[in-house]
C-alpha cells in the first residue's frame, strides 16, 4: 500500500501536487477504512443475523453462512483501543462486530455450522475464547509494528518527495 504512492510520485518526476495528496489518500484509508464497517449502536444480533448501523449504512450479515472471520486491532496512545471482528458472509456482507453480544452470538452461529466452515482466523478464534491466548498477543504486536511502520512508510515517502530529506 506504501509502495502506490511512491510510484505515483516517481511517475509524476517527483511533483509534489500529485504525490502528495496520495500520500494523504493513502494514510486516510489506512485509518479510515476498517472504520466504515463498524457496528454502531443500537445493533441486533439474534441467532442467525448480526445487523447494525455502520458509516455507510445498515447491514445485517447472515450468520448462519459466515465465510470468514478476521480480527482487526486499533490503537490509541494508551494501548489498544479496540478489537473488531471482521465477519464476511456468503453474499459478501462484511460487518466489523465489537459488542460482547455480537460476540456471543457469533461464536453461537460458528459453533453451529454444518458442512463448509467458515474460515476463522486464530488470532479471532483466540479473541472469541476459543483458542490459545498467544495468537491474540502475536496478532497484536504484528498489528502495532504494522501500523507504525505504514506511517513511518509514508512520512518517509512525503519527505522525500517534498526534497527536506
Amino acid at each position: 500500500m506504501t509502495a502506490l504512492p511512491l510510484a505515483l510520485g516517481a511517475l509524476s518526476e517527483g511533483s509534489l501536487l500529485v504525490t502528495a495528496p496520495a500520500l494523504v489518500a493513502g494514510l486516510t484509508a489506512l485509518v479510515l477504512l476498517p472504520d466504515l464497517c463498524q457496528e454502531r449502536p443500537p445493533a441486533r444480533h439474534a441467532r442467525t443475523r448480526s445487523t447494525a448501523r455502520t458509516p455507510t449504512g445498515r447491514r445485517s450479515v447472515d450468520l448462519t453462512r459466515v465465510t470468514s472471520v478476521r480480527l482487526w486491532t486499533t490503537f490509541s496512545p494508551g494501548g489498544v483501543q479496540q478489537r473488531v471482528l471482521l465477519v464476511r458472509d456468503v453474499h459478501g456482507v462484511r460487518l466489523g462486530i465489537t459488542s460482547a453480544a455480537g460476540r456471543r452470538a457469533l461464536r453461537t452461529a460458528l459453533a453451529g455450522q454444518q458442512g463448509r466452515r467458515a474460515r476463522v482466523g486464530p488470532a479471532a478464534r483466540a479473541c472469541l475464547g476459543d483458542g490459545p491466548g498467544r495468537w491474540l498477543v502475536r496478532h497484536t504486536v504484528t498489528m502495532f509494528l504494522s501500523q507504525v511502520a505504514a506511517v513511518c512508510g509514508y512520512l518517509i515517502g512525503f519527505l522525500e518527495v517534498s526534497g527536506t530529506a
